[in-house]
């Protein structure tokens, strides 16, 4: 596996911004320890699964079921929720699979991916390094894809970090744990450089294309791969945690717009037959991979006061308001 040297400027600021995160969430109260919010509403009678016309999230309410996974029905998202007993720190499903990017106990950060089917029972586990940030899934549950943020490399230089994107096959189970090695076309040329880092996976329903974000001599770029032919082309510069739409017209992003870091991100719609960038209503600064809810629809997490997440959504054609989806949630996906 090549060497890998600290992302970009501004990845690095995002990135130790997450690295923050995850000490103060080890150091601080345990929300899990807290006392359930009664805002909350719980259904008992059945626990989370994956079935058709759910809305999964990672529960962010306060008590026991903490940071596990929960759902609500799609068509009620303000309703009562159902929650499981898989705990993850990132989570995704799609055609009945689900994708668990959860914490491992260890001295340094660590993280295992876990692959489940519909009844969150576990079917594939593999142990990764670093801390968990991003975890996707192919339209048809075929392709998995996670992101972690690492530290303590030799090439690495104070607070400097890099990341590790894997890629699985769940059909032909081939597991690529760190897709750095893709050759890659940057703005016409093949480009090979030690700084190269990939983050932000999204698939197309084919299986075998695919978008994500790469970072290389100070910039993020647009990148879509080919996981047969096993290459990558940049198509655009400054567009970060791609997520492509259902009917794979367009791709939702974060796009960097200031560099205070106080609120840097704005999330945008590109439209991949025009390349037109289009801004979204929500003008908060999003520093998630959002998800599509349907074809007008993207949903995201976004951390608010006191340390409260919720999940939010926002029509996709830049017209319309947020508004507040699931309170007490973040990383949302539709369960098909």
């Amino acid at each position: 596996m090549k060497g890998r040297i600290a992302v970009a400027l501004g990845a690095t600021l995002a990135l130790a911004g997450a690295a923050v995160t995850y000490t103060v969430s080890a150091m601080g109260h345990n929300p899990d320890q807290q006392q359930a919010d009664a805002s909350v509403a719980v259904d008992r009678s059945a626990p989370a699964d994956l079935a058709a016309g759910r809305l999964l999230f990672r529960n962010e309410a306060p008590g026991p079921d903490h940071g596990k996974v929960a759902s609500v029905a799609a068509a009620d998202p303000g309703g009562p929720r159902r929650v499981g007993s898989l705990d993850c720190r990132r989570f995704y499903a799609s055609a009945g699979t689900g994708l668990c990017l959860a914490e491992a106990p260890g001295p340094l950060p660590s993280a295992v991916a876990v692959v489940v089917g519909r009844d969150l029972a576990e079917r594939r586990r593999v142990d990764v390094a670093g801390i968990p940030n991003r975890a996707k899934l192919s339209a048809d549950g075929r392709m998995a894809s996670w992101t972690t943020f690492v530290t303590g490399d030799s090439y690495t230089q104070g607070n400097s970090f890099s990341t590790r994107t894997a890629i699985l096959d769940l059909t032909g189970d081939e597991l690529l744990s760190n897709i750095e090695d893709l050759p890659l076309t940057l703005e016409g040329k093949i480009h090979s450089a030690e700084d190269v880092n990939y983050w932000g996976v999204t698939f197309a329903a084919d299986d075998r294309r695919f978008y994500a974000t790469v970072s290389t001599a100070g910039r993020t770029h647009l990148v879509r791969g080919d996981f047969t032919d096993w290459r990558g082309t940049t198509l655009r510069d400054n567009l970060e945690c791609p997520s492509l739409s259902p009917d794979g017209t367009r791709l939702a992003f974060k796009k960097r717009i200031a560099q205070d870091g106080a609120r840097p991100w704005r999330e945008y719609v590109l439209d991949l037959a025009t390349m037109r960038e289009t801004p979204l209503a929500e003008t908060r600064s999003i520093d998630d991979q959002v998800i599509w809810l349907d074809d007008h629809t993207i949903a995201y997490g976004l951390p608010g006061e006191g340390g409260r997440t919720d999940v939010w959504a926002v029509p996709a054609d830049g017209s319309g308001t947020p508004r507040l989806l699931v309170p007490y949630a973040s990383s949302p996906s539709v369960s098909t």
